[in-house]
């Protein structure tokens, strides 16, 4: 049983991020509210006109249609309120009267309620965001990350009341998952979503709401709290426990002189052991995921990449790229989706030949690549005998061995698991069994491509932990912004077009740079605006020549207006930086701050347009 008698409710505009371990019915628990499945027993109470859109972790489309044939009947609803719109606003154009009225303003009341009025620009903006672009294609020739970015572009198309996500932010690359923030930031919609991405958990969510052996559990703060909160209730629970197997051991001896239970004192006691039993025997203890693999010896020479060309068709992944590779580096690779970080890895991993340059690979190197494709595995094959396939004993960093089946305990392979056959495990079992795979090679220079999809908090907070301690070489593509900030300390930045920037520096403070060009791009214009509005008081005749009036108006008032939000942000600014810990308080904040830099934006666009049009 997944889980049982659960009861919560959703309220308007509620954020919240569900977090459960792999194999509790996350998914399935998602899929029952938005009635794509049944529950054994219960029930879903949906209020009229409520719209619910589901984003599946692995989403179910039909492959024999093209995109454009997908969308249409994906969104019958919306596009049938449009026709039916076009086709109210043509009669009544032809024939006015009561009746063509009356049909119309229906129509339009439809198109209000769908909020159908500018589909076609959403549809455009989504499917561009997520770099859909041949609507022709046909959907069973689509790779599994853009069939997820094409799936999450129609939910969020459907503009539905309240989304059901499944790990939004699997296959998207950063600049999407940023995008994606600060779209479910400021939408009005009611959101319950299972992710991995903390940063994005932190940033979009007000409440998490955690499933543990089959109960709900709330929590109204950012991850750390709810890591802070959980931690506290299972030691309270190991307590409860460790006092009831001790009151146990005492009844047991009582219980095994076979006492009659003749009187009502007898049955209390009786019945107040079995109570006492489940008590000490009924929580399970999580197992905990232990990787200190022992690594292979390291010599002076680790990888040298000299002048490296690489390009398809005309298509530039890497142009005249070189690097020294030293001990113990920690490097994250980040960029867009199709700039080439996976090629990249295989010219450095000698499955592919680079055009031009040299790979120069020290002797004692031994790899370990974990990559998006996975692993051929034989799928009738149980999964302590595949894994014995690769090593029937693992040699620990203490000098201790592991046979197969106890390093599969400890990667959470319960026994019953080991002997499934590999076709039965799901998506995420499958994925965690192959990076178990490649950490049992013992590898000094270690890859890993996209490690985290598919990965349940536990996991990854468990390989994290092995990754901090790993002595190896360490590169790492990977979405997850809080995954990259704690393992890396250096970056390679795909760019596109061949460009490979060297950035030493977390992810945080890489963007932290960015925005600060940002600030400084933005004070560089704040200085010619001033320049040319001390030019323009200079010849004040010219103002009323070239502007209008109302014009006039408006760039006197646009000046002060720019000059109120600019300081309402460094305000912002300012009590953010004195360590405000009100999660509500800071998230607001954040917001107002976004928003006032798209404002600034625009009306210094405005600015320059009316003193452009001054100087002409």
């Amino acid at each position: 049983m997944l889980f049982d008698n659960i009861s919560f409710g959703l309220d308007k505009g509620d954020k919240i991020a569900l977090i459960a371990n792999n194999g509790t019915g996350k998914s399935s628990l998602l899929k029952i509210l938005a009635a794509k499945d049944v529950s054994d027993s219960g029930s879903v109470i949906v209020r009229d006109g409520i719209r619910i859109g589901l984003l599946q972790q692995e989403p179910i489309l039909d492959d024999t249609l093209s995109i454009n044939e997908l969308i249409r009947e994906g969104n019958s609803d919306v596009l049938a309120i449009i026709k039916e719109y076009e086709l109210a606003l043509e009669t009544q154009t032809v024939d006015y009267n009561e009746i063509t009225h009356k049909a119309f303003e229906i129509a339009s009341e439809k198109m209000d309620i769908a909020d159908a009025w500018d589909y076609e620009r959403r549809l455009k903006e989504l499917l561009s965001r997520f770099n859909i672009t041949d609507l022709e294609q046909n959907v069973g020739t689509l790779s599994g990350g853009q069939r997820k970015r094409l799936a999450l572009a129609l939910v969020l198309l459907d503009n539905s009341d309240i989304l059901l996500l499944d790990e939004p932010t699997n296959h998207l690359d950063i600049e999407m998952i940023e995008w994606l923030e600060r779209f479910l930031q400021q939408a009005s919609v009611t959101l319950l979503m299972v992710t991995h991405d903390r940063y994005f958990l932190d940033r979009v969510c007000n409440l998490i709401l955690e499933m543990s052996d089959g109960k709900l559990f709330y929590h109204k703060g950012n991850y750390e709290y709810f890591l802070r909160k959980k931690f506290e209730r299972e030691e309270v629970e190991k307590t409860e426990i460790d006092k009831a197997r001790q009151l146990m051991k005492k009844e047991l001896e009582w219980m095994r002189r076979m006492p009659q239970a003749r009187t009502t004192k007898s049955k209390a006691r009786i019945d107040s052991f079995y109570e006492t039993k489940e008590r000490a025997t009924g929580k399970k203890i999580q197992q905990e995921l232990k990787l200190n693999v022992k690594m292979s010896r390291v010599g002076g020479k680790i990888l040298e990449l000299e002048s490296i060309k690489k390009s398809y068709d005309n298509i530039k992944i890497v142009e005249d790229f070189s690097y020294v590779f030293k001990k113990g580096e920690r490097i994250g690779i980040i960029g867009k989706n199709g700039v080439g970080k996976s090629s990249f890895l295989n010219i450095i991993t000698g499955k592919e030949r680079p055009d031009g340059g040299k790979v120069d690979k020290g002797q004692t190197i031994a790899f370990g690549y974990y990559s998006q494709e996975g692993i051929k595995i034989e799928e009738d094959k149980r999964v302590i005998d595949a894994l014995k396939d690769i090593a029937e004993v693992i040699e620990l960093g203490n000098g201790s061995k592991l046979s197969a089946s106890q390093f599969l305990n400890y990667f959470m392979f319960t026994p019953d698991m080991q002997y499934t056959m590999v076709s039965n495990l799901s998506g995420g079992e499958k994925r965690r069994f192959y990076l178990l795979t490649v950490l049992i090679k013992n590898p000094n220079f270690l890859i890993l491509d996209e490690p985290t999809n598919d990965l349940d908090l536990l996991t990854l907070n468990k390989l994290e932990e092995f990754l901090l301690n790993y002595k190896g070489c360490l590169i790492l593509v990977s979405h997850d912004r809080y995954f990259l900030d704690k393992l890396s300390d250096h970056l390679f930045i795909f760019e596109g077009e061949g460009k490979v920037k060297d950035f030493y520096g977390s992810y945080t403070q890489y963007k932290d740079k960015l925005e600060e060009e940002k600030r400084q791009k933005n004070r560089q214009k704040a200085t010619e605006k001033e320049l040319i509005k001390n030019e323009n008081r200079r010849k004040p005749k010219q103002i009323s020549n070239k502007l209008s009036y109302n014009e006039q108006k408006e760039y006197e008032f646009l000046e002060s207006e720019i000059e109120i939000l600019e300081n309402e942000k460094s305000e912002l600014e300012s009590a953010i930086g004195v360590g405000i810990t009100d999660y509500e308080e800071l998230r607001e904040m954040s917001s107002r701050i976004a928003e006032i830099i798209s404002l600034v934006d625009q009306k210094t666009m405005r600015w320059m347009e009316l003193a452009e049009k001054l100087e002409s």
